[in-house]
């Protein structure tokens, strides 16, 4: 694929061809200024920021008992049972 063409545009604008908008002044009315420090959460942005209070990511538990495991050669792993379960995180998510 050749995009030399591209390249050469006589269409391309330069740094000198773009024109900055002016921006409206702020405003300072009373009621503007008591909105500034507020910010409004979707219901799905509530429902994520719930899902995360007071719970970890993480099972830091789980997590060294697999570092364990694997150090000691004792880690078994089944691939079925792996595949099984990326195919169900898939499908939940196509729901």
């Amino acid at each position: 694929m050749n995009i030399s063409h591209l390249l050469k545009s006589p269409t391309t604008a330069t740094v000198a061809d773009t024109r900055l908008e002016s921006t409206p002044p702020a405003d300072t009315s009373p009621a503007a200024l008591s909105r500034k420090g507020s910010v409004d959460l979707s219901a799905a942005a509530r429902h994520l920021s719930s899902l995360q209070d007071g719970v970890a990511d993480i099972d830091e538990q789980g997590v060294e008992q697999i570092r364990a495991a694997i150090a000691a050669g004792e880690l078994k792993t089944d691939p079925t049972r792996i595949a099984d379960g990326i195919l169900a995180s898939v499908h939940e998510l196509l729901k």
